[in-house]
């Protein structure tokens, strides 16, 4: 049997792991960054692209700092800097460190938007771009989410041939299905409908006064017995 120092060890520890998932459940729960879905995008050199970043906070903020950095395989320098007041607040830019960026950020209809536009694109502009926010409302912790950009000649068209197939053969064999399904019920009402037929002959025709021609089971005139 576990003696008393076990039992103890084994309470701490319990208490150790119930206050940890206290102290992280305000962070599970706390300020989300997201630039969306796509991990990687691609833009033609010489063009525009935008890169989104949106945020939110079930604790709300207060004077939320912001910013945008860029990393490369040579070099890292933050783009753009900027705080949000409040929720009723459009986002500011502080500082920026290039013109061609454009801060598309705003904070109606709830959107907490930070995303900013790239300009004039250049093969160099290729890497990661990572959104950054800091809530004072959360003890400043930071949190982030990273895209990544390739800039190319041009965009290469993708080539849905083998998809266009793949559809056409599941549908064909949806349709098959479908046909097959229908064809049984048609056959199966046509082999209800012969049989209740074949079943109102059989009653009428055993119910028929067969009288002339003397078959069995028909119904004979009843005659008087000759007087001798």
């Amino acid at each position: 049997m576990p003696g008393a120092g076990d039992r103890g060890a084994a309470r701490a520890k319990w208490l150790g792991a119930g206050l940890l998932g206290l102290f992280l459940l305000p962070v599970s729960l706390s300020l989300e960054v997201s630039v969306g879905k796509a991990t990687t995008i691609y833009a033609v050199n010489g063009t525009e692209i935008l890169l989104p970043c949106t945020f939110s906070s079930c604790f709300g903020f207060q004077d939320l700092h912001f910013w945008w950095s860029y990393n490369s395989s040579d070099t890292f320098r933050t783009l753009i800097d900027g705080t949000v007041k409040n929720e009723k607040s459009d986002p500011k830019v502080k500082f920026k460190n290039d013109d061609r960026i454009t801060l598309e950020g705003s904070t109606k209809e709830k959107m907490n938007n930070i995303s900013i536009l790239l300009r004039n694109l250049e093969f160099t502009d290729t890497g990661k771009y990572t959104c950054h926010v800091q809530n004072p409302k959360e003890n400043n912790f930071q949190h982030q989410a990273t895209i990544f950009l390739q800039v190319v000649d041009k965009l290469e068209e993708v080539d849905n041939t083998v998809t266009l197939i793949i559809l056409g053969v599941v549908g064909g064999v949806i349709g098959l299905l479908i046909l097959i399904l229908l064809v049984k019920k048609f056959i199966a009402f046509i082999i209800k409908k012969t049989q209740e037929k074949k079943k109102e002959c059989l009653v009428s025709s055993s119910g028929n006064d067969n009288t002339e021609n003397g078959l069995p089971g028909s119904k004979a005139e009843e005659k008087p017995p000759i007087k001798v």
